[in-house]
């Protein structure tokens, strides 16, 4: 990496940074919209120097519209974006998701974006302005959320880490969670679960029927939750791997780190500590 300071306000400034704009392919920012315009150095005024620039800008909520010019974050972005709305427990407050998923997800839009801009401007010559809104971002990966409201007229509540068509859940073992499937081969499940005498009443004969059960699935999982308590996240995971069930472990980082599969494939390299000038482990590239 290098790295320059231009005070783009200043005739200087902007006098460096269009000589450096004439051999630049992609310029990122995240001024306020209309900033640039203001100083001279929109997209339009650019590409006089660089016909084949391609710009991405993002924002809160894009160049246009009422609150382009208002101020964002991933938690604004969240709770704008519906994300929030059904993240967390049905009984308690919206939750934002961990991380800040919404500049992840602007950040991966905008790479793509400027993947297939230079892919047009090798047939046109022609570069491009892209605009990514953080909002726009969060909205468009909301999965079974908007697909279930524009086909069924259905608002998705928040479900805890109960899957959006109950299909999965996450339980409590003796040692963590383990996620796994509530109805997926059930008779084979609750034969498993009545060899240890733990299947309660989920034996009886209406339980066979899968409406009946997804419309009871609470009790499903207060039933499962009191056997996956018996195990190890572990034993679960493998017995239940013999069994074909699609399970998985919920690993803590000190898990992913540690994990023997990924120790295979030399995921993670070490590196020099640029402060202590000792080593440093950190995750490799993931292609």
């Amino acid at each position: 990496k290098l790295g320059v300071t231009l005070d783009l306000e200043q005739e200087e400034g902007k006098t460096l940074f269009l000589r450096l704009v004439e051999k630049t392919d992609v310029i990122v920012e995240s001024f306020c919209p209309g900033f640039l315009e203001k100083i001279g150095l929109d997209f339009k005024s650019l590409t006089r120097t660089n016909p084949g620039l391609i710009q991405v800008s993002v924002t809160g909520f894009g160049q246009s519209g009422p609150r382009r010019h208002a101020p964002s974050c991933d938690l604004v972005a969240s709770a704008f974006g519906g994300q929030m709305y059904v993240s967390g427990s049905p009984s308690k407050a919206p939750l934002k998701a961990f991380g800040e998923q919404s500049y992840v997800a602007a950040s991966l839009f905008a790479a793509t974006g400027v993947l297939l801009a230079l892919r047009k401007r090798a047939k046109t010559g022609k570069g491009d302005h892209l605009d990514i809104s953080l909002q726009e971002s969060v909205a468009a990966t909301l999965e079974h959320v908007m697909v279930r409201y524009f086909s069924e007229g259905v608002i998705p509540q928040r479900q805890g880490s109960l899957y959006w068509n109950d299909a999965f859940a996450r339980l409590p073992c003796k040692d963590g969670f383990i996620h796994l499937t509530l109805f997926q081969q059930w008779e084979t499940l609750i034969e498993w679960l009545d060899s240890e005498g733990m299947a309660e009443d989920l034996r009886d004969e209406r339980w066979r029927d899968e409406d009946y059960r997804h419309a009871k699935a609470e009790h499903v999982i207060e039933v499962l939750g009191r056997w996956t308590k018996t195990y190890t996240v572990h034993e679960l995971f493998e017995r239940g791997q013999l069994m074909r069930f699609t399970w998985a472990p919920v690993q803590s980082p000190r898990n992913v780190l540690d994990s023997p599969q990924l120790a295979a494939r030399n995921f993670f390299v070490e590196t020099n500590d640029p402060e202590t000038g000792g080593p440093l482990k950190c995750p490799g590239v993931p292609y």
